[in-house]
């Protein structure tokens, strides 16, 4: 069973909708029983100690859902792109291709 966590600031306007994303894409595409956990990131020192990459951050199994060229320790958003152009949060559907594709 896959660990999957979803990273975030505090008062992230995004968390929310990618973690409701990410909730759907799981049960469309994983096991039942997989857990789905939500840290929030609330310093340079916290986000230096896990792959955090900007808010909201996806890790199936303590790995990037969506990797990046690199890691940050600023608590600030984070930018996916989508087939509507640059977003908060990565869709309901490139969520569950990742999925898929890490599997």
């Amino acid at each position: 069973m896959a660990t999957i966590e979803l990273l975030h600031i505090a008062g992230c306007p995004n968390s929310e909708l990618t973690l409701v994303r990410l909730q759907r894409a799981v049960d469309n595409a994983m096991p039942s029983n997989t857990l789905i956990t939500s840290t929030v990131v609330d310093s340079a020192e916290t986000a230096a100690q896990v792959p955090f990459a900007g808010s909201p951050t996806i890790l199936v199994d303590g790995v990037d859902l969506f990797p990046t060229d690199g890691r940050t320790t600023d608590l600030a958003c984070r930018i996916y792109h989508t087939p509507n152009g640059p977003a908060g949060s990565p869709t309901q559907q490139q969520i569950e291709a990742a999925l898929a594709a890490h599997g």
